[in-house]
């Protein structure tokens, strides 16, 4: 019988742009910095965690949701021993501006993202929490869901502030550096790789990368590799298979990472 520590983890092959998680005691669960190809939110359900996304950094408790944009670098951990629980949501990105594409707000490229990385708005923390009973009740039937999903997004937005009109223009040179890692985060890449494909060299990399990221080039292709896994994870790969394909040494290697990433064991994300 998994006890309150242990992470709860609901998602379904018939709805394959949504993911929740939730866990009832997370006094010791604790991230390393990371972020998510999805659009994350999250509901603090008690005790009281640090969140960090960019420059902000507050202390929340119940009533707080967190908002995370695709790709934002982000960590929410708890107060020393205190008790701490949460609920979380992820969105996947391509489907999320499908659904703001047919409210008339999409953004660049096609998503529109949030100005808003956190809110107490209680209706946005009521209809959250309701959400994610929903999606892991498993008497709820799929049209249930999926229209559940679809309604909440279609509301959500009137919780969150528009990005303003002019953002600035990611340095080039970083933008081909992070392009190649998401392009061959399975392969051994070499600092040097890196570099080559940026035009940069590797102390400007290094400096400027994590200014603009908010992690090391290191750090960036470890979290790549760690999305992947969860992809292949859900899809029923074996955890061994999963670990070298993503170019870690072994199983033992992805587990050190997935459990810093994502506060879990590859074989409790599985299950």
């Amino acid at each position: 019988m998994p006890s309150d520590a242990t992470p709860r983890f609901w998602y379904d092959p018939a709805l394959p742009f949504a993911e929740a998680r939730s866990i009832a005691d997370g006094r010791r669960v604790c991230y390393a910095p990371h972020s998510h190809e999805s659009f994350s939110l999250g509901i603090i359900t008690g005790g009281r965690s640090t969140y960090v996304n960019g420059r902000l950094r507050e202390r929340v408790g119940p009533g707080a949701v967190v908002i995370m944009n695709p790709e934002e670098v982000h960590a929410c951990n708890p107060l020393e021993d205190a008790p701490w629980s949460y609920r979380m949501l992820y969105l996947d990105t391509a489907w999320l501006a499908c659904r703001q594409q047919e409210l008339g707000f999409a953004g660049e490229r096609g998503f529109r993202p949030s100005a808003t990385r956190l809110s107490h708005a209680p209706g946005l923390y009521r209809a959250t929490a309701a959400l994610c009973r929903l999606l892991d009740d498993p008497a709820a039937g799929l049209l249930a869901k999926e229209a559940a999903l679809v309604g909440f997004v279609a509301d959500l937005h009137d919780h969150l502030d528009p990005p303003p009109e002019c953002r600035a223009e990611v340095h080039r040179p970083l933008a081909r550096a992070a392009d190649f890692i998401r392009d061959n985060y399975t392969r051994s890449l070499r600092l040097d790789d890196i570099c080559a494909a940026a035009g940069l060299s590797q102390s400007h990399l290094i400096r400027a990368f994590k200014g603009q990221y908010g992690m090391t080039p290191h750090a960036y292709l470890v979290n790549r590799r760690i999305q992947f896994c969860r992809a292949r994870l859900r899809q029923g790969h074996p955890i061994a298979d999963v670990a070298l394909e993503a170019g870690f040494a072994d199983q033992a290697h992805l587990q050190r990472a997935f459990k810093r990433h994502v506060a879990a064991t590859p074989g409790q994300y599985r299950r």
